[in-house]
């Protein structure tokens, strides 16, 4: 690549003077630190929510509300965290956003009531919502191109291991001391990362710049923002418990959500100094490496609800060997991810994304083979299989984003790529649930009307278990309704069988209909000192 060309020259600031002082991979580690102390205790809340509920005498759709509240809070600040890191610096706001997630976790673990958790959740929520985005901006900043996806490799191992351990995690603790030591391990960690952030990390130059100027507060931008992302996280997170829009809930806060995100992209767009820079979309490859994400997240979450919901609720798994079925995948994940770090130096990403799609998409499918047979083995494989697809997207994805962006747009950047993700498996979630639902009552509706009453083959099946009832003393009229139940719940596990095919198979086509997008990628890495291949 010539010195006149585009990309190159979308790096000015990549000097000596932009370097950190000290190895750029202990500012790497400690970033790290946080972020997945935050994605821990996401993961460790869901499993310990029975436990909270009883502790704090509320039932269980009452103490869903601790995860929702966390996921509004988080969306919200997510979008967000790269003007604040203008706005104050990126070291401050880091700091800021890690002391507000420490503190809280601590006032958590104090809470005497669901209210009270509530609002402390919602503050774990602002703090945890920033961290994120912005270690990904300060690893971009801090590595060079060259190096960028050996860094965002380090950065999914820890995004990826937390919720791999977090339900184990999570489970012993609860059992073993109490609900509310799920948020105290954070305070040490925590502090921890504050000690080596305000050593290690700095703000580049042009960070640096930046924080000199006046900046006007959107604040309309910004309610705006904050009505139309929290309405919607709660519509996603609550809309199938509700029964979608049969529920005035619902569907006000649907309109609220689509109403104020259209109203937010308008203002946004024209604004002089907005709250997230949506021009950033008409750079093509990081328009399309956020839609690359928004799917990543529609899988993986979707799978992640699914798999453990398959196991329990048709093959009979407690939610510690559901659990155990998944953790494989997610070590797989980490063991192949410094790989495609690795590999990124010498290869285009959209190289590795059409091998990382097309194996995703062959991996989904290949769980529509899963029926009610399927053993502990089966399901552990099938994860890892999807889970070796998954390595060659997150690095590649995040890499591409950031590769043809001039450096100062990096922190404007990642709150919008975290934010994909979040909002992908949000929409994810609800919509396998959904299906789940939808396809069961379709399948038996289905399944039913196929039923002959006077089928010879099923008044023996029916005769053979009214025998079996009636041998372990049931009467001939209770033998024979003993039969018809046993009947109906095969059939209602059938159906639900075919529904969980069904939802497999939209994940797989999703991932597949990603392959050819990878091709509008742009070529090359984005900077002049890199070979194209």
């Amino acid at each position: 690549m010539s010195s006149t060309d585009p990309a190159a020259r979308a790096f000015p600031a990549d000097s000596a003077a932009d370097r950190p002082a000290v190895n750029p991979w202990l500012i790497a580690i400690t970033v790290t630190l946080a972020t997945f102390m935050e994605v821990l205790d996401t993961s460790i809340a869901n499993v310990a929510l029975p436990h909270i509920a009883g502790g704090l005498s509320v039932d269980q759709d009452e103490s869903t509300w601790i995860l929702t509240s966390y996921l509004v809070s988080n969306a919200i600040i997510l979008p967000m965290s790269g003007w604040f890191s203008t706005l104050i610096g990126r070291k401050r706001f880091y700091m800021v956003c890690v002391l507000i997630f420490t503190v809280s976790s601590f006032l958590c673990g104090l809470a005497p009531s669901l209210g009270a958790l509530i609002l402390f959740r919602i503050l774990q929520g602002l703090g945890g919502g920033g961290l994120q985005p912005s270690e990904q901006a300060i690893l971009a900043d801090t590595f060079p191109p060259a190096k960028r996806g050996l860094a965002f490799a380090m950065y999914g191992m820890a995004v990826v291991l937390a919720p791999a351990i977090g339900p184990t995690l999570g489970g012993w603790i609860t059992d073993n001391f109490s609900w509310r030591w799920i948020f105290y391990v954070n305070v040490p960690v925590g502090l921890l990362s504050l000690a080596l952030t305000s050593r290690l990390v700095h703000d580049p130059p042009h960070m640096r710049r930046a924080e000199g100027k006046s900046f006007r507060v959107d604040y309309i931008g910004l309610g705006l923002l904050a009505i139309g992302l929290g309405a919607l996280q709660v519509v996603l997170d609550k809309g199938q418990r509700d029964d979608w829009f049969e529920s005035n809930f619902i569907l006000s806060l649907s309109i609220i959500a689509a109403l104020g995100i259209a109203a937010a992209i308008f203002w946004e767009w024209f604004h002089p100094e907005p709250i997230i820079d949506l021009r950033l979309f008409r750079e093509r490859s990081f328009a399309v490496s956020n839609t690359m994400m928004f799917i990543v997240g529609f899988a993986l979450l979707g799978t992640t609800l699914l798999l453990p919901l398959y196991s329990q609720t048709l093959l009979g798994y407690t939610a510690e060997e559901a659990g155990l079925s998944l953790m494989p995948g997610g070590f797989l994940i980490m063991a192949l991810m410094p790989l495609v770090g690795f590999l990124l130096i010498r290869y285009e990403p959209r190289f590795l994304l059409l091998f990382g799609w097309a194996w995703t998409s062959f991996a989904l499918f290949r769980m529509t083979n899963f029926d009610l047979a399927a053993d502990f083995r089966s399901i552990a494989v099938a994860r890892m299989v999807q889970a070796g697809g998954l390595a060659f997207l997150f690095v590649p994805i995040n890499t591409a984003a950031y590769s043809f962006l001039p450096r100062e747009k990096n922190n404007a950047a990642s709150g919008l790529i975290n934010l994909a993700r979040n909002v992908g498996g949000s929409v994810g979630i609800s919509f396998v649930t959904t299906m789940l639902d939808r396809r069961s009552q379709f399948h038996q509706s289905r399944l039913v009307a196929n039923l002959d009453p006077g089928s010879a083959r099923l008044q023996a099946a029916l005769h053979s278990m009214a025998r079996a009832f009636q041998a372990r003393g049931s009467s001939p009229a209770l033998a024979s309704a003993q039969a018809h139940k046993m009947l109906e719940v095969m059939l209602i596990r059938q159906s639900t069988m075919l529904a969980y095919i069904d939802d497999f198979k939209i994940l797989a086509i999703s991932a597949l209909v990603m392959v050819p997008l990878a091709l509008f990628l742009k070529k090359g890495h984005g900077a002049g000192d890199l070979p194209v291949h």
